[in-house]
């Protein structure tokens, strides 16, 4: 039924664009966060991007007070449990924008820490959900020469027939008892410079080789201490973009860990590394649909204050559509960020190919929402007194985080054609 009005006003709108209706637990939850993000994430992630990557990490680096305010805001592993589901995935969405509108890199340090906690939980191992509680995670799955083909499912579709797989850099043995770990992952491991406890996805040798019948690696999903002996860092990254975010190698030498200490073996390895992909891919289009946010709302306030042909930006016609272009390009981004948040969260059979399709979509938008925003700023833009160069670059790492854009787009067609296999669309 159509709802009638008197008289002509204005949409409804909120932080989040022309969304329904919130509860007011809802908006209180989403109002702290923004604090959060306004207050802690966005000052401190701009001070952390002028520092050297090393700085970032020192002991006294405010970085780590992140941590701290984060705390404070109650959102534990279990937070979401409390609400009916489609109230949870609202939630996760409405405070995964809100960490990106605050800082990308802070916020995605903060989703990653969690991550090892995540995994110990799902697979109810009460030790190691102890051991990886009030530490801060990583997630180790990219090795340096290894890359996207970590994301190979289908040997005999993808793979050169009669070739073996790609190993990796990082490998695993795995006896009766115990596994040993070997070689080193990527730099690119978000908060590989100063986590405490890592989730790791490795190839590892059972006894019978690193290779099943196909040519594709074994593997074992586990959870390791980082103080472990045999463990060492390289030096942080020193990246252009989400700066405030610490990445960083980390090498193992014959590092002895308890096979209990596995989340997966040999038969679950690949259903375990797609389950946490599935999921964990879900949090970058939350946090770039914020950044997407940002940088709109920055080029809004600058289009109201700046003068051009004897007039504010705004007052021009052109100007106007560019904003309102950006503006459905973070609208567009938030659809397909909440839908795939969903179908990550509801679908009784999630797949990490459709939870990434959205993560390009979201990161391209993001893109070229903030390329947008830095050329309405003109010159000035290009300076570094302005936070939309910042933006800028930390939305071109998005494109190659996660998964770079390009692969992920050929293996969301390969999907397609493994779904048609399956008489998928051909009714």
């Amino acid at each position: 039924m159509i709802t009638l009005h008197e008289t002509l006003r204005l949409p409804a709108v909120g932080l989040t664009g022309f969304e329904t209706p919130l509860t007011e637990e809802e908006r209180a939850i989403q109002q702290a966060v923004h604090q959060f993000a306004k207050h802690v994430l966005r000052p401190i992630g701009r001070e952390l991007d002028k520092m050297s990557a090393a700085d970032v990490c020192a002991p006294d680096s405010p970085f780590w007070s992140v941590f701290q305010e984060a705390a404070k805001l109650g959102i534990e592993p279990t937070f979401f449990s409390q609400f009916e589901p489609q109230t949870a995935v609202r939630l996760e969405s409405l405070i995964g924008e809100e960490m990106g509108w605050g800082d990308a890199g802070l916020g995605i340090s903060l989703v990653v820490c969690g991550a090892p906690l995540q995994m110990a939980m799902a697979a109810g191992n009460q030790e190691l959900v102890e051991l990886c509680t009030g530490k801060i995670g990583c997630w180790m799955v990219t090795h340096p020469d290894k890359g996207s083909d970590l994301m190979i499912y289908d040997m005999k579709r993808e793979w050169p027939p009669g070739q073996e797989g790609n190993k990796g850099s990082l490998c695993a043995k795995v006896g009766k008892d115990e596994i040993v770990i070997n070689g080193q992952c990527s730099a690119w491991v978000s908060n590989g410079a100063v986590a405490q406890v890592a989730l790791a996805h490795i190839t590892a040798d059972y006894g019978d080789g690193y290779f099943d019948a196909d040519g594709r690696p074994h593997g074992v999903a586990v959870i390791i201490p980082l103080d472990l002996p045999g463990i060492s860092r390289g030096k942080p990254l020193d990246k252009i973009g989400q700066r405030a975010l610490p990445q960083g190698e980390i090498y193992f030498s014959n590092v002895k860990i308890p096979r209990r200490f596995a989340v997966a073996l040999k038969d679950q390895y690949y259903g375990n590394q797609s389950s946490a992909w599935s999921y964990a891919g879900t949090h970058m289009s939350q946090v770039f649909t914020g950044v997407a946010r940002s940088a709109f709302e920055m080029a809004l306030q600058y289009c109201h204050e700046r003068k051009q042909g004897g007039q504010l930006l705004i007052d021009h016609q052109l100007t106007r559509y560019r904003l309102g272009d950006m503006m459905r390009r973070v609208e567009l981004a938030r659809g397909v960020a909440r839908r795939s948040l969903a179908y990550a969260r509801l679908s009784p059979c999630a797949h990490p190919y459709a939870t990434a399709s959205a993560k390009v979509t979201v990161t391209e938008e993001c893109m070229k929402v903030a390329s947008e925003a830095l050329q309405l700023f003109g010159g000035a833009g290009t300076s570094r007194e302005y936070p939309i160069e910042k933006i800028f670059r930390d939305a071109r790492s998005a494109l190659i985080e996660d998964g770079e854009n390009t692969i992920i787009t050929m293996r969301v067609g390969l999907l397609c054609q493994q779904l048609y296999a399956e008489g998928w669309s051909q009714n």
